[in-house]
């Protein structure tokens, strides 16, 4: 009875971790550059029951474990906003952006200018290019951000162009290394950053996040009446054990 107690908590306990994977999909459905989690689950064999008249494979006694989360790297949609700093990334690469922390990955292309004429995140965290950060002098105007990610401008009242820099694009030999870190930035964990020259870089268009809200709404409520479900079969086990309790006390010596 306690092994069908402690396997129900098992399955609980991983049901609300799994909630809060689904609930941080569904909060960064519109952010963009976001991708997806989906939690991974494995068996875990305890050694074996506690009573003796159980034999061979009927001892152990089967749990539940989460063993991490799976990251959907898979493309997001476009959505084209003609925003010259708008730029979504077609490929598996990711801007490279300089934190306090050090250097950082995003594919959030929504880039603004800060009072510096530097082109940051919406955080404010600069983005590299490949000698530092990219910076616009005040009288730049008609940015063009090439595919690979070569930034021009027309300085001034003419008409000559004018390169500012070229944006970093890094991709991973295994993305699944990568560790998320909030502002939708992520570390290289235990990965290494290559330059990518496969990639490319869609000026005025941004990537959405590549989350499915439908299916995502659709978990949560499997999740939800789940943990319902162990949760009045705890009850039911927790009032069979009493009951048994109460009748053993009656029993005459």
């Amino acid at each position: 009875m306690e092994n069908a107690l402690l396997i129900g908590l098992s399955r609980q306990t991983i049901l609300e971790r799994q909630l809060d994977v689904v609930a941080n999909n569904i909060a960064n459905v519109n952010t963009s550059g976001f991708k997806a989690d989906t939690s991974l689950f494995e068996e875990y064999l305890m050694p074996g029951a506690h009573e003796d008249n159980f034999v061979g494979s009927d001892r152990r006694v089967s749990y539940v474990q989460d063993r991490g989360t799976f990251r959907d790297f898979s493309q997001g949609p476009t959505e084209q906003t003609k925003n010259p700093l708008d730029l979504a990334i077609a490929g598996n690469g990711f801007l490279v952006v300089q934190t306090a922390a050090g250097e950082r990955y995003t594919r959030d292309g929504g880039l603004q200018l800060n009072n510096q004429g530097q082109l940051v995140t919406a955080a404010g965290d600069p983005v590299l290019g490949g000698s530092g950060p990219i910076v616009l002098q005040p009288t730049d105007h008609d940015v063009n951000v090439s595919p690979d990610g070569t930034v021009t401008v027309v300085e001034g009242s003419g008409r000559t162009d004018a390169q500012r820099g070229k944006l970093r694009l890094v991709s991973f030999a295994d993305a699944q290394k990568l560790l998320k870190e909030g502002s939708n930035l992520y570390s290289a964990g235990e990965g290494a950053a290559q330059a990518d020259t496969k990639s490319q870089l869609q000026q005025g268009y941004i990537e959405k996040s590549n989350v499915n809200a439908v299916a995502e709404m659709s978990r949560m409520i499997e999740v939800t009446r789940a943990y319902t479900q162990i949760a009045t079969m705890l009850q039911q086990e927790s009032d069979l054990h009493k009951s048994a309790i109460e009748k053993l006390a009656d029993v005459p010596t």
